[in-house]
């Protein structure tokens, strides 16, 4: 804390300042007034992938605590810009999709924010809007008229998405270099549109939404104002939501609910506290309680983040499910049917090898990562440890129908056979 923001009076920003998620302000004492009053702000959110995952989390947390405030929410989705991808912090150009995998993919992901926000008709319900509605609308002639005259070259040129890529000599194509125009747009029409005074985001953002907060003011003479929070990394400097397995998918049929509470079980000690107050929302002064722990008791910690962060993704019925799943696995060594469960085909299980299945289950990423695993001495079925790389499983693994497979101590998954 700042002794800038230690005088913030809106509830939003408080909160915001508190919970380590204010990094960046365009006018803080101005947005500070207009958050009191009730503001309305967005986030955009490109249809990437089938799902988000625990980076974007950062983001619809922050939402959250707009809506908690009283503020109103808008979920802006990219079914415009994601046909022509973000530059930024990537050395080389996004894989276009398809326009089908577009709407595919702005399907899947709908659903996520409803499990953070409460969407309606009230005066703070959140709303959910995508910016195909008029990009796609758009004359360019006219675009270029109205729109880019107020964009500098010079500006757009000096913009770490740009700058980056120049200075390596990694070719950036034109349609990237128009990303920051349509985005600067989105701000401006969400304005004229729904009200909205306020852009949030990463730090990496920052650039993008003042260019947003100045061609408002070019074209409309409106009043705006962008907030950026700190990117999100783990203390050891390892990238938010990305583990060796890859990303932590938000969708529950891309990372089960048990998976997804093993994650934030797995927090490193020095972030527990930190992401406490970010991903959760426990009082702050029963947070820094648990932060204080020392010792062994962090585990305890740890356990509270993992079941508050997954019920607020899952519902609190499934957190404390793949709370009792990791007890029952990790402290009394028993099986449990909520681990993550992969069925197969009896004639498949007739020939499969312990290696194979635990790429099968998705504890290892490939047959030789299971070879590999079982050589280390970190592969067991049924608790048993496997020594034989070459070893099969059989119908005496079987447990009521399935096998218990495990790589190291912390991951496990059921194979059942139908």
């Amino acid at each position: 804390m700042t002794a800038e923001t230690a005088n913030v009076q809106s509830d939003f920003l408080r909160a915001a300042v508190a919970r380590g998620q204010f990094h960046q302000c365009t006018d803080l004492e101005g947005l500070d007034k207009a958050a009191k009053a009730g503001i309305t702000g967005y986030i955009g959110f490109d249809m990437t992938a089938p799902s988000l995952h625990v980076g974007n989390l950062t983001q619809i947390m922050y939402l959250r605590r707009l809506q908690q405030a009283g503020g109103k929410p808008i979920v802006l989705l990219g079914g415009g810009t994601t046909r022509v991808g973000d530059p930024s912090g990537k050395e080389e150009m996004r894989q276009l999709l398809s326009e089908e995998q577009i709407v595919k993919n702005t399907n899947s992901i709908r659903g996520t924010f409803e499990k953070f926000l409460t969407f309606g008709d009230g005066k703070s319900d959140a709303i959910l809007v995508d910016n195909a509605e008029w990009l796609l609308k758009l004359n360019y002639l006219d675009f270029l008229r109205t729109v880019g005259r107020h964009m500098s070259v010079n500006r757009m040129l000096s913009m770490d998405s740009v700058k980056l890529r120049l200075e390596r000599e990694q070719p950036m194509s034109f349609i990237e270099f128009n990303y920051m125009i349509l985005q600067a747009y989105d701000f401006v029409e969400l304005k004229k549109r729904y009200g909205c005074s306020l852009q949030m985001g990463g730090s990496d953002q920052w650039g993008n939404i003042v260019n947003g907060v100045e061609l408002g003011r070019r074209m409309e003479s409106y009043e705006l104002f962008g907030l950026t929070q700190p990117l999100i990394t783990t203390s050891s400097g390892a990238k938010m939501g990305k583990t060796a397995d890859g990303a932590v998918w938000l969708n529950a049929d891309m990372k089960s609910p048990y998976e997804y509470w093993q994650y934030w079980r797995n927090t490193e000690d020095a972030d527990v506290g930190r992401f406490l107050k970010i991903f959760t929302d426990l009082p702050l002064d029963e947070i820094a309680r648990l932060e204080a722990l020392q010792g062994a008791e962090i585990n305890d910690a740890k356990k509270v983040l993992a079941t508050e962060a997954t019920a607020l993704l899952h519902g609190r019925d499934e957190a404390l499910k793949a709370e009792e799943a990791a007890r029952a696995t990790f402290e009394q060594g028993a099986r449990s049917e909520n681990l993550p469960t992969i069925v197969i085909p009896r004639a498949e299980f007739a020939q499969l090898r312990v290696a194979a299945a635990l790429a099968k289950a998705g504890l290892v990423g490939s047959n030789g990562e299971g070879k590999r695993a079982i050589q280390q001495k970190a592969a067991s079925v049924n608790d048993t440890l496997v020594t034989d790389e070459a070893a099969a499983l059989s119908d005496s693994d079987l447990v009521d129908g399935a096998v218990k497979l495990s790589f190291g101590k912390k991951k496990h998954a059921l194979l059942r056979v139908e």
